[in-house]
């Protein structure tokens, strides 16, 4: 743990089923930055994503929250300081997009869990900026998939939290939608210095809004570091198995990757270069 670490899993395992699924994993989230998680299906990052949030139980190692152990920490603390959207969240049946956005100021609310004027605030702001404002009062079950997924970001927005954790957070939006989304997050996290940890299956998205990328490969971390050092020919290669070239984005200066060829087997882990472990 270093000392601008807000988040740190230290040594985590996490297993399913007597499956593991991370292995003694560390990994250091620093304030005010944004990272993102990749790699190829079944590499862990949604379960790591979890694992700092707590949702599942750990097999070894401890996840630490602004120095202290995050299981130890009451679960409205934790609230206050942390949010997570999960894949596929679930709400009941006839939820309407206002009532689920409530949700997140609950553990900000006062005595008896009443909604002040500054919850109220906050709601409304945060469907204004996922611009689901306009259907407010509809129930979720009535929305497009696109649609829904804001609602469910708007929830996260509205908890109001220091630390953003957004698992796949453009599933089901247009490209349209995904850069309204990439962007918003990228303006909170430099107006107002939110905290971001999100994982997402585009790697060139990845590499343009985020500072850092971590690369993970069957529950280990294998490289670390700024997108231009992260995206490389040879990691697509060991990892994903396929070979691309890597371009500069002449708009951002960030690497894009143009896969050419699918190489059907991936290199042995050992192999990948670039790994800085617990970084």
């Amino acid at each position: 743990m270093t000392d601008s670490a807000t988040l740190t899993a230290d040594a985590v395992s996490v297993g399913y089923n007597g499956q593991t699924i991370l292995e003694r994993l560390s990994l250091n989230i620093t304030r005010g930055g944004v990272t993102a998680l990749v790699g190829p299906n079944g590499s862990g990052k949604s379960t790591l994503l979890k694992a700092m949030a707590r949702l599942v139980p750990l097999q070894a190692g401890a996840v630490y929250l602004d120095g202290k152990a995050i299981t130890r920490e009451p679960t409205r603390v934790v609230a206050r300081e942390l949010a997570i959207l999960p894949q596929g969240p679930v709400a009941p049946a006839g939820l309407t997009v206002a009532e689920l956005v409530e949700q997140g100021r609950y553990p900000h609310a006062g005595a008896l869990r009443m909604l002040r004027r500054q919850d109220h605030a906050a709601i409304r702001e945060a469907l204004e900026l996922t611009d689901t404002l306009r259907f407010a009062d509809r129930p979720l079950e009535r929305l497009s998939g696109g649609e829904r997924q804001r609602a469910w970001i708007a929830l996260a927005l509205a908890q109001a939290t220091p630390i953003l954790l957004l698992d796949e957070p453009t599933t089901f939006l247009d490209i349209g939608h995904q850069l309204e989304v990439l962007e918003l997050v990228r303006r909170l996290n430099r107006e107002r210095g939110l905290t971001v940890v999100l994982v997402l299956h585009d790697l060139n998205q990845a590499a343009r809004y985020s500072d850092r990328m971590v690369a993970l490969h069957q529950g280990q971390i294998v490289a670390d570091g700024p997108p231009m050092a992260v995206l490389t020919a040879s990691l697509l290669e060991q990892i994903f198995g396929v070979q691309a070239s890597i371009v500069t984005d002449p708009v951002t200066g960030t690497p894009v990757c143009l896969p050419y060829a699918f190489l059907a087997t991936p290199q042995p882990q050992d192999s990948v270069v670039g790994r800085q472990p617990g970084v």
